[in-house]
């Protein structure tokens, strides 16, 4: 189910290029896991499939055969764009086989290694992806048990989750004793590699390492012999080097050696859109405190592995020479100039408050993750403030009503208007990051007047631009609804510049410009300026009901006036390109 194509034209499993099995023949072997192998094949109708057979040597084994069951079963439950659903399987043949989606996407962990770690942007709509499909998955009472880069395909930037090789319904019985023997180190949670029950704190633990990778190219708990992976993970001792501070916290907390601790999903997703718009984390959750080293252990945690003595093997099954310091393994505890383990919480930390010693400060003046000192940066205001859709959608009936009334003063005032909104999401957006990059200033306002002009001309330019789309889609949909009309009373000739047809072309203008290009700035300005001109919900009822008396105004003077008013034109478009 992975993209990758490996070089395996005699098929070790026994499988050949053009091999027909059941209704599929068989392409390209694609990969290989504990249970079976993948390949890339081609159903009746000639679509691409990924077809996972199980392998030779285990397909006579009863359990095997059940376990395969189970995983068909459990995969016809779930319907997501961001996981490869099952379409077909047969369990009982000579070969047994399911046959899912095929994913034409390379897996996560070579998407970092070419194009390095993701940066905020990506990493959000990564997280946000896996976040969708665990909700999915978990909804479905299943655990996948082995979320990690090589399981997560991306497409077009957007992840799929694959191989449900070891997950399971969470009520069904255990299928191994341990789960060491179908997963990957550094990525199984605690909970698996102590034979623990699992839950759906499993998979947010899996949600976080592979956001871990993702954000700074290594293996959050380093690579090396399996015992000492081991040893980190179920001790909880991430590194987090390279990874953005802003989101650190967040992963640090879900990486928790115990279930109970982590914080709950919901606080997950809101945390990382909290992260998203540039606020910080610790405002959602409260990050675990690292552990206290005891005098025991104190002899130990001065200890450092050499970083040359470990070398992992390459695909190819060849030994690498010796990885340079910054992308060695990381060792189990490592000294204090290259710290692991956060230090231990200062002594009279109030239990249950949130604590922020999870890593030393960087720099002079910075707290332990990288913020100044003196309050957390200042979050976007217009976050979780109240999104006015009542208001907003009075001003769509007031434009509706407008283009029907008088089309190019509407067309007019909702150019003016996209300026002015986008005009002020770009001030209030630049005075945000200019408080966040360098804090809080009496200067603050006085830059904001200076560079409006300059934002103002920016905003002109693109909503030119901007225009394009809405007025292609109004003009259309003015002929559409004309049509529409002929069609109806079975009589007569098209006439676009009649009271509908604009009143459609109004609306469809209006829904392209606030969800088409540049439609996130449009929207973020206009709600911020109908919070800004009607605080309060009060306030927010009476110019509702002002702007629908205006529409309906508006829409009663068309109907007076006998038909639309084209002043200053004088003169309908329709009429201008002869039409009958």
């Amino acid at each position: 189910m992975t993209a990758e194509v490996l070089d395996d034209p005699a098929g070790r499993d026994g499988l050949s290029a053009h091999f027909l099995l059941g209704s599929y023949r068989l392409v390209q072997r694609l990969g290989e896991g504990g249970m079976g192998v993948v390949h890339l094949g081609l159903d009746r109708h000639g679509k691409a499939v990924a077809i996972k057979v199980l392998r030779p040597h285990v397909a006579h084994d009863p359990a095997a055969r059940a376990r395969l069951a189970r995983e068909v079963e459990t995969l016809r439950r779930i319907r997501s764009p961001h996981v490869a659903p099952v379409i077909d399987a047969d369990v009982e043949g000579d070969r047994p086989f399911i046959v899912t989606r095929y994913v034409p996407g390379p897996p996560l962990d070579d998407v970092v290694d070419v194009q390095g770690p993701m940066g905020p942007a990506d990493l959000h709509r990564l997280g946000r992806g896996l976040a969708e499909a665990l909700d999915v998955i978990h909804a479905s009472d299943v655990i996948h048990r082995d979320l990690k880069p090589g399981n997560v395909l991306i497409v077009d930037g957007d992840p799929v989750v694959i191989d449900f090789g070891i997950a399971h319904v969470a009520d069904d019985v255990r299928l191994t004793m341990t789960g060491l023997v179908m997963g990957t180190p550094g990525y199984l949670a605690p909970e698996v590699i102590e034979g623990d029950p699992v839950s759906t704190a499993t998979d947010w633990w899996g949600w976080a390492a592979t956001l871990a990778f993702a954000a700074s190219g290594r293996p959050p708990f380093g690579r090396g012999p399996m015992d000492a992976i081991l040893t980190r993970v179920t001790s909880g001792e991430p590194d987090l080097t390279g990874v953005d501070k802003r989101i650190a916290p967040l992963l640090y907390a879900a990486l928790a050696p115990v279930p109970h601790e982590r914080p709950h999903q919901r606080d997950v997703v809101a945390a990382l859109e909290r992260y998203a718009h540039g606020g910080r984390v610790t405002d959602v959750i409260k990050v675990r405190r690292p552990p206290r080293p005891s005098a025991s252990t104190a002899s130990t945690q001065t200890m450092q592995m050499p970083r040359t003595s470990v070398m992992p093997l390459s695909r190819n099954g060849a030994q690498p020479s010796p990885l340079p310091a910054a992308r060695g393994v990381a060792p189990a505890v490592l000294p204090q100039t290259a710290p692991m383990l956060p230090p231990p919480a200062p002594d009279g930390m109030p239990t249950g408050q949130p604590d922020r010693t999870a890593y030393p400060p960087q720099n002079p003046g910075e707290d332990d993750w990288g913020l100044l000192e003196g309050g957390p940066p200042p979050v976007d205001p217009r976050i979780g403030r109240p999104s006015r859709s009542g208001t907003v959608a009075a001003l769509l009936a007031v434009l509706v009503a407008a283009a029907a009334a008088t089309p190019v003063v509407a067309a007019a005032g909702l150019f003016l208007w996209t300026v002015l909104a986008r005009t002020t999401d770009r001030s209030v957006t630049s005075l945000i990051m200019r408080r966040h990059d360098k804090g809080q200033r009496r200067s603050d306002i006085p830059v904001a007047v200076i560079t409006g002009p300059w934002h103002l001309v920016l905003e002109v330019l693109a909503s030119v631009f901007g225009a394009l789309m809405p007025a292609l889609i109004a003009l259309s949909g003015a002929f559409c609804a004309a049509l529409a009309v002929v069609a109806v009373q079975g009589t007569g000739s098209p006439e676009p510049d009649r009271f509908l047809p604009l009143a459609a072309a109004g609306l469809l203008a209006g829904l392209m410009a606030w969800w088409g290009p540049g439609g996130a700035s449009l929207r973020r300005g206009t709600r911020s300026i109908v919070r800004g001109t009607s605080p309060g919900v009060s306030a927010s009822r009476v110019v509702v009901l002002l702007l629908l008396v205006a529409a309906g105004a508006v829409a009663a003077a068309g109907v007076v006036n006998g038909e639309p008013s084209w002043w200053p034109t004088g003169t309908s478009w329709a009429r201008q390109l002869h039409l009958p």
